[in-house]
């Protein structure tokens, strides 16, 4: 029986991806089918050197499952011709270093072109390869800063905070491999290859629409930090409640919704109150709606509570935390989730990739390797280096 044909299989990447940005595009672009040579300078990329603090093994096992492993000193002349020669037989480059890194090593993109014109070289940065802010210091927390989503997440009366997820790193990352994609699609027709670029602050600035609309309509004054309500304070109610051993999200889109959360909360007296009896009038009123929503939730257990509005049809969710969430049934069942002895750091739980495609299981994941583990399968095997020739570049330190 021939084995599933995924989407990429066929596709060779040369993965120089450091930390979540570029690694979790390359991570994609693995679990789609294609061949991802991550190559790491030969102390391993910053990432993996982070397996040492407590905790810090989950994150580059997390982004690094089914990819090849290898070494390789860019600083030296010789490890320089071994990435030309590994981008002449592939298909993609991505990296995610500072903007003009790779063209002081004397490795940029028009170098490797003229090498392969077919190469599809994908940029991650924080502030793009162009424009007054390209060489602004880009880690994730930077660009949240920048992007204005710290101006907007937490409560209006606190200091401006940081989003708890990598917001951007990882919005770059998932864009940076809708850009490859997309571009090994125009190749097909053209059969010349290109380079694409993802900026994080740009890949996060849509998701900002509420709070640009609360923007637009009341001033910048006004387009502060809501805390657990809507960005844009256009629905109502919108929050988190407290329950009698927890929290709950609920929200009401339309009047179907407050109809239906009326009669969970015993409240039909409420029906046709024109304090309540529209979504503006909510949104005017919503100190009153919060009050209201609170008082009744508090009432209740959050897990009874959710089972009766999902009942309802009511949206809403219970707030669980991490450890609830990485043993969640339905993500394992979908193995979206999956429980992996991972032969370096043990028993974990490890993503697969949120992209399905009809006819084909997830792949199963093959636990990221030890730096340089497949050093003697793509440098004699792929590159046809001889044995001697490799014992020479590990004596002089170029793997």
């Amino acid at each position: 029986m021939n084995a599933p044909h995924y989407p990429l299989s066929g596709i060779t990447v040369v993965d120089l991806g450091q930390i979540y940005n570029g690694p979790y595009c390359t991570f994609l672009l693995a679990m789609a089918g294609a061949r991802v040579i991550k190559v790491e300078p030969p102390g391993g990329e910053n990432l993996r050197r982070r397996t040492a603090v407590g905790g810090g093994a989950i994150p580059f096992a997390m982004l690094n499952s089914n990819k090849r492993f290898v070494t390789l000193n860019l600083k030296q002349p010789r490890g320089r011709e071994l990435l030309i020669d590994m981008v002449r037989r592939a298909d993609v480059l991505v990296e995610n270093f500072a903007p003009g890194t790779l063209d002081r090593l004397g490795v940029g993109f028009e170098t490797l072109r003229s090498q392969n014109p077919r190469l599809l070289y994908a940029s991650g940065s924080g502030f793009g390869l162009s424009g007054p802010n390209r060489h602004y210091p880009a880690m994730d927390l930077t660009v949240q800063a920048m992007a204005g989503v710290m101006s907007v997440t937490g409560f209006p009366e606190n200091p401006p905070v940081k989003a708890g997820p990598a917001l951007a790193d990882f919005f770059g990352g998932v864009h940076l491999y809708a850009a490859v994609v997309t571009a090994l699609f125009d190749r097909e027709r053209t059969g010349v290859g290109c380079r694409v670029e993802v900026s994080m602050q740009e890949a996060v600035f849509p998701s900002l629409a509420s709070n640009l609309g609360r923007l637009a309509a009341a001033g910048a004054a006004a387009a502060t930090r809501t805390g657990n309500r809507h960005g844009g304070l256009a629905e109502s109610p919108y929050n988190v409640y407290p329950t009698a051993d927890g929290f709950i999200a609920i929200l009401c889109v339309g009047e179907t919704h407050w109809d239906a959360l009326l009669g969970a909360m015993g409240r039909e007296d409420l029906r046709g109150d024109p304090r309540y009896s529209t979504l503006a009038a909510r949104v005017l009123n919503m100190n009153s709606v919060d009050q209201l929503v609170e008082e009744f939730t508090r009432r209740q257990t959050k897990q009874a509570l959710f089972e009766n509005l999902v009942r309802l049809r009511v949206p809403c969710a219970p707030v669980r935390e991490l450890a609830e969430v990485v043993t969640d049934p339905h993500l394992h069942a979908r193995r979206a989730l999956e429980n992996v002895d991972h032969p370096l750091y043990g028993r974990m739980v490890l993503p697969n990739s949120p992209l399905r495609f009809e006819g084909l299981p997830p792949l199963t994941i093959e636990p990221s390797r030890a730096l340089g583990a497949d050093n003697a399968e793509i440098y004699r095997e792929w590159l046809g280096l001889t044995a001697d020739e490799v014992q020479t570049l590990e004596r002089d330190r170029v793997i």
